[in-house]
């Protein structure tokens, strides 16, 4: 009878794993850009995308925020809305 183990997760399978999200002023995920992102700079690519559409060249802070899942499940802000 064979045994099995336990997998263990090494670190770059667990990155690959994370998801990102873009929030608003707020810190709620954004109304339209309600979406997951499989890397930072995919959704601040869109992001900024969307807010040039929407306002123009980008001349000052961007108003949105960009936060990535955790192991436990929640989510941790990197990038404020605004900086």
């Amino acid at each position: 009878m064979a045994i099995s183990l336990p997998q263990t997760r090494h670190r770059g399978s667990s990155q690959s794993c994370r998801t990102y999200r873009l929030v608003d002023q707020q810190g709620d995920p954004h109304p339209i850009l309600d979406d997951l992102y499989e890397s930072l700079d995919a959704a601040w690519s869109e992001a900024l995308h969307w807010w040039q559409e929407e306002f123009g060249p980008v001349q000052g802070p961007v108003g949105i925020g960009v936060e990535v899942s955790t192991l436990s499940g929640e989510w941790r802000t990197l990038r404020y809305p605004g900086t």
